[in-house]
């Protein structure tokens, strides 16, 4: 990104998505400072998900409340109701996917607000009647070399999701979406946790623990298709819309942790607590607490927009966070025993 192409933030959905993981976190660390987890503290994560939904329901009339509230006192609240510089896309980029979906505003959280963002996004949909069915075919070889490799090895398992999964695009499946829907998030569930599984077999043949596997191989792949989305979404100068994509599933992940503890303390396992095996989560929720302060921080510092030097700024804060937990996992730093998968 240059100087030029810079999107600007809005402080209430940064805050109450920052809020919102630092809650969590805070759940997380209070709940394994004993290393067991029990089933009401898996459920009270749950509750804190669904609180946090239920402020999202509410979230257009809790920001237009607070913007009323603390304008006077708050300049980032007063640069939200006096700018509109989310309705442009990214300076620098060029749109080539047509017309946006909808004008996002300052005030914008990510919900439509009036019947007039309704209709701009039927207006926009509306061309989705008319796709072609030529659409191009999957088994195409490309001419590219290196696209020629990859096209050869991920071929079994493009002819098995294109025989498994209806494409809605076509005039045929067009009222099958929900079906290919919950087909694609099994597909997810089932190649994530064959994912996790090979991990873990590599940590135990390495002697590295399941913990630093995580930090590295498991977060770095987790986290592509929320960068993915991200930049795509700030290239349209959805600046907001990124952050809280980025944010707002972190908050997810942190607290559908609560899924599988409930299940395994509620359901499988009722005789007693789960027990946790790394230490060292205590030190990484620390971390991601004092981290998520820091990147508020440093949004503010730099005038609530998405530049080169905040990209900067986040990329070297994650260095040193992972350095420091991977160090620390590894019993370098700290008094943390190193425990590898498997044991």
């Amino acid at each position: 990104m240059t100087d030029l192409q810079v999107s600007r933030l809005s402080c209430w959905p940064l805050f109450r998505d920052c809020l919102a993981y630092t809650i969590s976190a805070a759940a997380v660390l209070a709940m394994i400072s004993d290393s067991r987890i029990y089933w009401y503290e898996s459920a009270s994560l749950l509750l804190i998900y669904g609180c946090y939904i239920l402020v999202l329901c509410f979230d257009i009339k809790i920001n237009q409340y607070l913007m009323k509230k603390f304008s006077p006192c708050c300049t980032c609240f007063t640069k939200a109701m006096e700018e509109s510089t989310e309705q442009q896309p990214l300076v620098g980029w060029r749109d080539e996917s047509g017309p946006l979906i909808r004008q996002q505003s300052r005030t914008d959280s990510g919900i439509f607000q009036d019947e007039l963002d309704y209709s701009q996004l039927s207006t926009s949909l509306h061309g989705l009647d008319e796709i072609s069915e030529d659409h191009p075919n999957v088994f195409t070889m490309p001419e590219a070399d290196m696209k020629r490799i990859l096209w050869v090895l991920s071929l079994p398992i493009i002819t098995l999701l294109y025989l498994t999964i209806p494409d809605c695009r076509r005039q045929f499946w067009r009222n099958w979406f929900m079906v290919t829907f919950l087909i694609s998030a099994a597909w997810i569930s089932a190649i994530t946790y064959v994912l996790v599984w090979m991990v873990t077999i590599a940590g135990e043949t390495l002697g590295i623990p399941e913990s630093v596997m995580g930090l590295t191989l498991l977060a770095a792949g987790t986290s592509v298709p929320d960068t993915v989305a991200s930049v795509l979404v700030a290239r349209k100068g959805n600046g907001d819309m990124a952050m809280s994509n980025i944010v707002g599933s972190n908050v997810f992940d942190m607290l559908c942790l609560g899924i599988p503890w409930f299940i395994k303390t509620a359901f499988i396992n009722t005789s007693g607590p789960i027990e946790v095996n790394s230490s060292g989560l205590t030190y990484t929720a620390i971390s991601l607490i004092c981290s998520v302060g820091f990147i508020f921080l440093a949004v503010h510092l730099n005038g609530w927009k998405i530049d080169k030097k905040l990209g900067t700024i986040c990329l070297v804060l994650y260095l040193v966070f992972t350095v420091l937990s991977i160090l620390y996992e590894l019993g370098i730093i700290g008094n943390n025993p190193t425990r590898v998968c498997g044991n």
